[in-house]
């Protein structure tokens, strides 16, 4: 995978703690960052699938009677192919 060089500044206290971390850890700078980053995304990816989940959850029966299904019963039910009103339909 091809690599991109980043710069950054931070104070004297935040990079030395980012240094021992790293050799703690027994890995490069560049690694301990890249690591930092990766589990942040991560972790925001991770709540947003959690907020959609709740947000479909708290309004399952709205979207089960706007597009004619049984609430709890998505997995197996085919949607209309036809809904009059949303965009792209006849």
């Amino acid at each position: 995978m091809a690599k991109t060089q980043l710069n950054v500044r931070v104070d004297e206290a935040t990079a030395e703690a980012a240094r021992e971390r790293a050799l703690q850890r027994g890995v490069s700078m560049n690694r301990y960052i890249e690591e930092l980053v990766l589990k942040d995304a991560g972790e925001v990816g991770q709540t947003f699938v959690e907020a959609a989940s709740d947000f479909m959850k708290q309004y399952e029966r709205v979207f089960a009677e706007e597009f004619g299904l049984e609430p709890g019963g998505a997995e197996g039910a085919t949607a209309p192919t036809h809904h009059k009103g949303l965009p792209g339909t006849t």
